[in-house]
């Protein structure tokens, strides 16, 4: 049986070094709740979000230390694939929504807005729950 510290290791290697998309989430690119119709969608449809939730979410120095704290809309933004990851994971965490971008959708990241819209449009479709894939 391994010790925590060694499965926290190995799932921080496996971040590090797994292509996005190919990870065992669910289908690449489609946002889904976690829990449909319970906790995480109540939570998802509570709390939209805007562009200073995810500028805020973008805030963390340890994990993004290169990005400026009055980040704009437009600014060029480049997350690295851990940075992105963890961004991920704490959408996850504080709204309930798994979303899995495919590499055309991490393409288009380019910006706080367009970033803010990527997932504004997972947060409506999960909400929504009618499956379509309009982004």
């Amino acid at each position: 049986m391994n010790a925590p510290a060694s499965d926290a290791h190995e799932q921080a290697e496996w971040a590090a070094e797994a292509p996005i998309e190919g990870r065992a989430f669910g289908t690449p690119g489609r946002p889904r709740s976690a829990g449909v119709g319970g906790e995480a969608s109540e939570k998802s449809a509570l709390s939209p979000l805007t562009t200073d939730a995810v500028r805020e979410l973008l805030s963390d120095r340890k994990i993004f230390p290169e990005l400026p704290a009055d980040l704009g809309e437009d600014a060029e933004l480049a997350l690295d694939s851990l940075g992105l990851v963890w961004l991920l994971h704490v959408v996850e965490e504080r709204y309930g929504l798994v979303v899995e971008p495919t590499n055309e959708d991490i393409a288009e990241l380019t910006s706080l807005r367009r970033l803010t819209e990527y997932l504004r449009a997972a947060q409506m479709d999960g909400v929504e729950g009618n499956g379509s894939d309009e982004r």
